[in-house]
């Protein structure tokens, strides 16, 4: 069974909008790197600053706009799949992973301030979402620095070089 993505843009101009084809491909790539194969679900929402400042403020306390944020279902150990039976939404048989909220307007400043694509900017944000769902952190030195590397290895095996 294929992940099942759902990708919505809020508070963004129709000529801002990201490529939700685009979106799906860096996700599923990324699921498949990550060797999860079953069917599990992930939602993304696609936000202006002030729709991603909310977002911050309300969940951690934050009140500025960042670039992307990560809402995992459950908690994961990075590299190692394992969703309990019980996570499995019946009525789909798929497992939700969790939400990814995405500034356009983060990914359009930083893509300029780093000189690169706006689509390489997506894709990196995407990856490293994804990997947070799936239970990696950067907040610490060895994760830190397993997070990093998995990202830069999707992102080459995904065709993005920067």
């Amino acid at each position: 069974m294929t992940p099942r993505i759902f990708v919505r843009h809020e508070k963004v101009k129709t000529a801002d909008r990201l490529p939700i084809p685009t979106i799906k491909r860096i996700i599923r790539g990324t699921l498949k790197s990550e060797n999860v194969h079953d069917g599990c679900e992930v939602s993304v929402l696609v936000t202006n600053n002030s729709g991603i400042m909310e977002l911050n403020s309300k969940y951690r306390g934050l009140d500025a706009p960042t670039d992307v944020l990560s809402f995992p279902a459950y908690e994961l150990e990075p590299g190692h799949f394992a969703v309990p039976q019980e996570g499995v939404f019946p009525e789909t048989g798929r497992i939700p992973l969790g939400d990814v909220v995405l500034s356009v307007e983060y990914v359009n400043s930083q893509a300029e301030e780093y000189e690169h694509s706006v689509e390489w900017e997506t894709a990196r944000l995407i990856v490293h979402a994804v990997l947070h769902l799936l239970g990696y952190d950067h907040e610490a030195g060895a994760d830190a620095r397993q997070m990093r590397m998995r990202e830069a290895e999707i992102l080459l095996e995904l065709g993005y070089r920067e």
